[in-house]
């Protein structure tokens, strides 16, 4: 390291030191005990539903399911939905390929599926089938698989 770079670092590090103490100290409390967290009861207010895809042929199905695994809003679920499509999803028979379709765009909240795929909290009825215990013994990862990022795309 040359004597230019060590002046530069001490110049930057006393700027830092400067900047830090102009910060007012933070309060304990970073929230405020009024703010409204639930959305309003509002009986107007509805969750759209996904559009229907009747005709959809089965090839289009399996790439916009393949998306939609991939992009869901949350690591944790793009993490475990993306390994467990590019597993499982050319397997799929068409009924299994309806009952992933429906969990994967019914429910409002992507927590939701994860808690139910992670046994946190129990699956609906409506959820419970096969592809969902399919999905369940896929979180287990008993054969402790690297699934640190989403498969690639072939």
């Amino acid at each position: 390291m040359n004597s230019i770079q060590i002046i530069g670092r001490c110049i930057t590090r006393a700027h830092n030191r400067s900047l830090l103490k102009s910060i007012p100290a933070l309060p304990g409390k970073f929230y405020s005990s009024s703010a409204i967290v639930d959305p309003p009861d509002d009986p107007g207010f509805t969750i759209p539903r996904p559009k229907s895809r009747e005709n959809e042929p089965l090839e289009q199905r399996k790439a916009r399911l393949l998306y939609q695994s991939r992009k869901r809003g949350m690591l944790e679920n793009d993490l475990l939905l993306s390994t467990f499509v590019a597993k499982y999803l050319e397997q799929f028979t068409v009924e299994q390929i309806n009952d992933y379709d429906r969990l994967i765009n019914g429910p409002s909240n992507d927590w939701d599926i994860y808690y139910w795929a992670t046994d946190i909290k129990p699956t609906p009825k409506e959820y419970n089938h096969d592809v969902m215990d399919l999905l369940k013994l896929h979180c287990k990862n008993i054969h402790k698989e690297s699934r640190l990022r989403q498969p690639d795309l072939s």
